[in-house]
């Protein structure tokens, strides 16, 4: 199977792999499903370092793009037709990120299965989304 996985689970793998549950773990470190990471979220987490909004001890939004091809993801871009169709997705009233709506909209145009752990992100299971969730 292919996963993309959430900015959440990205770190965690990283720096907090106790909060993954056995289920997540077993698709993380299975080596015949592919696991991708969005380029959005590693935006995502250079521009929430730069704010101020997260710190690593030690490390920094590089030095982690290194740790995740390190990990065995691989890194995928935003492609254009995906840029160009975002209109499609549904806006939710209850679910506005910015960043988790283009993964997901990623998530759904390359049939991935999104791994995250947001409660309202399953809004858009009605639109194609397919969700394997730690919670």
């Amino acid at each position: 199977m292919k996963y993309i996985l959430d900015t959440h689970y990205i770190l965690w793998t990283l720096f907090k792999p106790e909060l993954i549950i056995n289920k997540i773990k077993d698709i993380l470190e299975n080596d015949k499903d592919i696991k991708y990471v969005s380029a959005i979220s590693l935006w995502e987490i250079s521009l929430k370092y730069s704010l101020g909004k997260l710190e690593f001890e030690g490390t920094n939004p590089t030095e982690i793009h290194e740790k995740i091809i390190e990990s065995g993801f691989t890194i995928i871009p935003i492609e254009d037709e995906q840029f160009s169709s975002f209109y499609k997705l549904p806006k939710k009233e209850e679910h506005k990120d910015p960043f988790d709506r283009m993964i997901i909209w990623q998530a759904i145009s390359n049939n991935y299965t999104f791994i995250t752990n947001d409660k309202e992100i399953k809004q858009y299971i009605e639109n194609g989304l397919k969700i394997i969730s730690g919670i």
